[in-house]
């Protein structure tokens, strides 16, 4: 079986658990059970899988509780960041789920266990309310707790019986590939709020591409709108070959997807000494002021959200605004996250920000930040996409790619509106598609109908306005129509008809004839 037709049957198996277990609950909800589990049989195979140390004659869930010493335990927990006793992993507790009356409570342990472990370590914040969605008591399981263990048993049982293989091999992949496909199609499922923090992945592929093209290496990548993390997940995919020296760090605002975020960090075996995940608001709390400069960021921050903007005299004497001189409106928030994202990006790197095509044309506050981001050299290029490409919405979306290290004044305008193949629901980039759109990136060439790199004065007579289609001249797919030959068919066909019209004519006299003789 090929990696695609593993990876597609995963996939078939996970959505099949989710529908039959979930039941009465609503599905958006129930997904924190049925990636609560993935997640906890995730780590405890990782975890079991590292004290093993690849030796045959160890198996990590037999050994009693009682054979952990406590320098174990201290060594493991500076290593991965977290405990787990053998009592402990998912493989023991699944076997005797159905029969285990204090399923529900026994986990509720366990998760906390888990968590107390990193207590006082350097992973604590890391590994700290990772299970909060994970709420094993919660009516949302049923009213008895005899119903909350059998749905709970349930989960466990149907995420045992998922085959990822060998731990070494393509495990790791399959797991976070599914985990990435529960996402999205409950995403989908969610409307808008669960498409504003879920990018698919065609789409977060070619953001990665553009925030780390040229680099041989980045010190750090970040998103600050992280969301389930995929973004960034997406630079470690395309780019394992680089070096991200210092990880992956990213902001989110909404609790339960900011644990999401967390976890896809370890199911895509990146250790908790790799990322840095803070909960908050972006705009008016923001992290990593000491980490900043970042070499790659990367973002799809909500669209035209509010936010206290003008509201809050402080803001407008903020670093990261301060410079335009204007702060976004306060009902459109777009660009208070690209001159964040801005104010955070080195001087050799490069931002990609999916933003809502609004902002690139409409005046007030935003006209004076485009036209302090064009005077300064910033923009690089500013990409139009197709529509309904994401989840709960079918706006055809931009993106803006910002540097500071640009050679030329110009910017560059890419149409790739027409680059696209139907799938189901939704629009999709292919890999073809993508690598038609990092060529044109990457060469700035002027290309008919497809790009143009347009000079700082055209753009500034232009009221500096940004919107692609000011600038690359979409194609005539009307038919062209050659008059001098239409008009030689016209006269064939009229001559045509005045024949016929004839002969019906003779036709009618002929019997008109035989009737009054008749």
């Amino acid at each position: 079986m090929t990696s695609t037709q593993q990876r597609a049957a995963l996939q078939r198996q996970i959505w099949a658990i989710a529908n039959d277990v979930r039941g009465a609950v609503d599905g958006w909800d129930f997904k924190q059970y049925v990636l609560g589990t993935l997640f906890y049989r995730f780590i405890s195979e990782n975890f079991a899988a590292y004290i093993e140390g690849g030796d045959d004659s160890v198996n990590y869930a037999e050994l009693p509780d009682s054979v952990i010493t406590p320098e174990i335990k201290d060594d493991a927990i500076k290593t991965k960041g977290y405990f787990i006793y053998p009592g402990q992993l998912f493989a023991n507790v699944a076997q005797n789920a159905n029969s285990n009356e204090s399923l529900n409570t026994d986990l509720a342990a366990i998760f906390a266990a888990i968590e107390a472990s990193a207590s006082g370590y350097p992973s604590e914040q890391d590994i700290k309310g990772l299970f909060a969605d994970f709420d094993t008591t919660s009516n949302r399981l049923g009213n008895t707790v005899k119903d909350k263990n059998k749905r709970l048993a349930d989960v466990l049982k149907g995420v045992a019986g998922l085959e990822f293989g060998d731990f070494e091999g393509s495990h790791i992949d399959l797991f976070g590939d599914a985990y990435e496909f529960l996402i999205s199609n409950y995403a989908a499922n969610a409307g808008k709020w669960g498409g504003e923090f879920f990018t698919p992945q065609h789409v977060s592929k070619l953001i990665a591409q553009l925030a780390m093209h040229k680099q041989t290496s980045v010190n750090k990548i970040y998103d600050p709108a992280c969301g389930s993390g995929s973004l960034l997940l997406q630079a470690k995919k395309h780019f394992d070959a680089h070096i991200i020296e210092e990880g992956f760090f990213g902001q989110e605002i909404n609790h339960t997807t900011f644990n999401l975020a967390r976890m896809n960090m370890f199911l895509h075996n990146i250790n908790y000494d790799k990322f840095n995940m803070q909960l908050g608001n972006t705009l008016i709390d923001p992290h990593f002021l000491d980490d900043k400069p970042f070499d790659a960021i990367v973002s799809n921050p909500p669209y035209s959200v509010k936010w206290i903007g003008a509201d809050d005299p402080i803001l407008i004497n903020d670093d990261r605004f301060a410079p335009a001189g204007v702060l976004a409106p306060k009902s459109k928030a777009d660009f208070a996250f690209v001159l964040h994202a801005l104010s955070y990006l080195s001087s050799k790197g490069r931002a990609a920000i999916v933003c809502f095509p609004g902002i690139f044309y409409r005046g007030g506050a935003e006209q004076k930040i485009r036209k302090y981001l064009v005077d300064n050299n910033y923009v690089e290029t500013v990409i139009s996409l197709a529509p309904n490409l994401f989840f709960g919405t079918t706006i055809a979306v931009n993106i803006l790619v910002l540097a500071k290290n640009k050679t030329s004044t110009d910017t560059q305008f890419i149409d790739a509106s027409g680059l696209f193949k139907k799938e189901t629901n939704n629009n999709i980039l292919t890999d073809d598609h993508i690598q038609q759109i990092m060529a044109v990136f990457d060469s700035k060439e002027n290309v008919d109908h497809l790009a143009r790199s347009v000079p700082l004065e055209e753009i500034s007579g232009n009221d500096y306005n940004l919107s692609v289609s000011s600038y690359v001249e979409v194609k005539d797919t009307r038919e062209v129509v050659d008059i001098a030959e239409l008009n030689a068919e016209l006269k064939t066909t009229v001559a045509g008809i005045t024949q016929l019209r004839q002969e019906i004519d003779a036709i009618v006299a002929e019997i008109e004839g035989e009737e009054q003789d008749a």
